[in-house]
């Protein structure tokens, strides 16, 4: 009888340990399908990722093929240049003929980008949207090349045989002063515009004209004649500090900076302000009588009250003609009704040609 029950117990443990081995045989086939799968989806994703990159790498092949075009020895250095024109035709209001993208390269070199300088000048040393002008394309390389634009210095260097254009783009022209109502006497006489020589000065600082064309419309106040100011008065130094103290791009004392709330003078866009407010109010001071708002913005308008004009000093006197040579006007738009008060001496003049009437 008790072996009987040994050999039953023997029995089961057999059985069990089978049962066991085969449950460890599955699960270790399990784990190989398990690994199989995984590895064939590691795999196919590679196979993928391979042919997605082959398939872009040949696009990419046959794009630069294409658009690497030469005109001498000067290529295509970046396929963006162009291919905008052609990959970005799906994308709502991206440019898609060559003509467009030379007018958003365009409207952003007018403002100092000097990556837009350098395509632009590619554009026209390639003639793609434009008539091959290599002078343009000289003066465009250089303005980018002014700034440390790489490619702009190696594409000049090419064409260090041409003499760059003198001559702006019409569309890297200051754009024009706002149009003001006012009761100035002058200001229906026609606007002269600023010379070339003046505009490409302007221009070769782009950096502080990018400032003053965000700046000005906001205090209604002629971009170039900004630019003027800043010309005489700083040399477009925005470090500049005078024996009086005077400091920054525009100028300004102490005293004048803290009136129309300059914080720190030597920061290009605070000074800029500052300046801006102080010749929109002298402007409505003097009734945009240029000569007096030059002689006060140099001496001060208790200076030009007491004199009754331009004050008798040297400086202030050539100061004036700077201004006058410059700008090229004798009037400018002002605010009217900005101040309660207005200068005595316009007042006067007013009266005395009312009395030769």
């Amino acid at each position: 009888m008790k072996l009987s029950i040994n050999l039953l117990s023997l029995k089961f443990l057999v059985t069990l340990t089978v049962m066991l081995a085969g449950a460890e045989v599955i699960a270790d086939e399990a784990q190989v399908i398990s690994d199989q799968v995984m590895s064939d989806k590691i795999a196919v994703t590679a196979e993928a990722h391979q042919n997605t990159q082959a398939t872009t790498a040949n696009a990419t092949n046959i794009e630069n093929k294409r658009l690497n075009t030469t005109k001498g020895s000067l290529k295509n250095p970046n396929a963006m240049l162009v291919a905008m024109a052609f990959k970005f035709k799906n994308i709502e209001g991206a440019p898609n003929t060559y003509t467009e993208v030379v007018a958003n390269y365009c409207k952003q070199a007018k403002y100092g980008d000097a990556d837009s300088q350098f395509a632009l000048g590619w554009m026209y040393a390639n003639g793609k949207g434009v008539a091959a002008d290599e002078k343009v394309a000289a003066q465009l390389f250089t303005m980018a090349a002014e700034q440390g634009h790489s490619s702009a210095q190696e594409s000049l260097a090419k064409l260090s045989n041409v003499s760059p254009s003198t001559a702006l783009l019409a569309c890297l022209q200051p754009d024009p002063p706002p149009t003001l109502v006012s009761n100035n006497d002058n200001a229906d006489n026609e606007k002269k515009e600023i010379s070339e020589k003046t505009a490409a000065l302007f221009y070769s600082q782009r950096h502080i004209l990018k400032i003053v064309n965000k700046l000005a419309p906001r205090y209604e106040i002629d971009a170039n004649l900004a630019m003027t100011f800043i010309a005489v008065e700083s040399g477009f130094n925005v470090h500049a500090t005078s024996p009086k103290n005077a400091q920054g791009l525009m100028q300004l004392i102490p005293e004048t900076a803290q009136r129309f709330g300059v914080k720190d003078p030597y920061k290009a866009e605070d000074n800029i302000k500052g300046g801006l407010a102080y010749l929109q109010w002298l402007l409505a001071y003097f009734k945009g009588d240029l000569k007096l708002v030059a002689a006060a913005y140099n001496a001060g308008e208790g200076a030009v009250e007491k004199y009754k004009g331009v004050p008798p000093y040297a400086e202030t006197q050539m100061y004036v003609k700077k201004v006058a040579k410059l700008y090229n006007n004798t009037s400018h738009p002002y605010k009217d009704n900005l101040l309660k008060k207005t200068s005595s001496i316009i007042n006067l003049e007013n009266m005395q040609k009312n009395k030769t009437m």
